[in-house]
């Protein structure tokens, strides 16, 4: 495959490398710290799929400039979620493929699948509370970080008693809790505890390296050129 990277940060040069290691081509890469490069510059002819891993403030335009050209985008960038209806509607309208995830990694996919499993049944036992804690390095920008919000989001939808996420302690039972760390160079430690005076059940992911991010977001970028519409892991891992 013909790949155009976006953003060249700790993770576009980590695909970078195993891109290439998988034999795929990198047709391209657009940062600011390769001035001249633009997203404009490359259309269906030249790649067959962008990855796209930059800051909050830049996803959106860059995701739009992607699909402008025709380009099937798949994109890690978290913290911009408020313009997604947009981009939605700007892939519907130019008939392209648009992956997105909050994390790429399949050991997350598979820990927010059993997340929802479990918010669905622990609501039914009273005396439960339950929290989100996120933990990642110093560079990170986004708090709390998109894979904690995808966490809590499907805690809301199957825990009746909490209606709304709050990025600090809370004792008020409608709010739940995410609370953030940034230590050292953590990649990503997630965790979500159900405590109840008897007794405290957890689960939790932690990453060790960039690797499984990197893989999953090769993965998408293999599977989505051909596809229109928009897609997330599940759809990949069949969840």
């Amino acid at each position: 495959m013909k790949l155009l990277l976006i953003g060249y940060g700790k993770m576009g040069q980590a695909i970078e490398a195993q891109a290439i290691a998988r034999g795929h081509q990198i047709a391209g890469i657009v940062d600011p710290s390769r001035p001249g490069a633009r997203i404009s510059d490359f259309d269906a002819t030249t790649v067959d799929a962008a990855i796209e891993f930059t800051h909050p403030d830049a996803a959106f335009a860059n995701v739009s400039a992607a699909l402008r050209q025709g380009l099937p985008v798949v994109c890690g960038s978290t913290g911009w979620l408020h313009h997604f209806q947009e981009a939605r509607d700007l892939c519907k309208e130019t008939g392209g493929g648009l992956f997105y995830a909050s994390n790429y990694s399949v050991g997350v996919n598979l820990f927010f699948h059993f997340n929802e499993y479990i918010a669905a049944k622990m609501h039914h036992f009273g005396g439960y509370d339950v929290q989100v804690r996120e933990i990642h390095h110093t560079q990170k920008v986004d708090q709390p970080s998109g894979t904690a919000l995808t966490a809590a989001e499907s805690i809301i939808r199957h825990f009746p008693t909490k209606t709304i996420w709050r990025n600090e302690p809370t004792s008020a039972p409608q709010e739940l809790a995410v609370l953030s760390e940034r230590t050292g160079q953590v990649v990503g430690t997630h965790i979500v505890t159900y405590s109840s005076p008897a007794d405290t059940i957890e689960l939790k992911h932690e990453a060790h390296t960039r690797d499984g991010f990197v893989q999953g977001a090769l993965l998408a970028a293999e599977w989505l050129p051909g596809r229109k519409g928009v897609f997330g892991m599940k759809e990949l891992l069949g969840l």
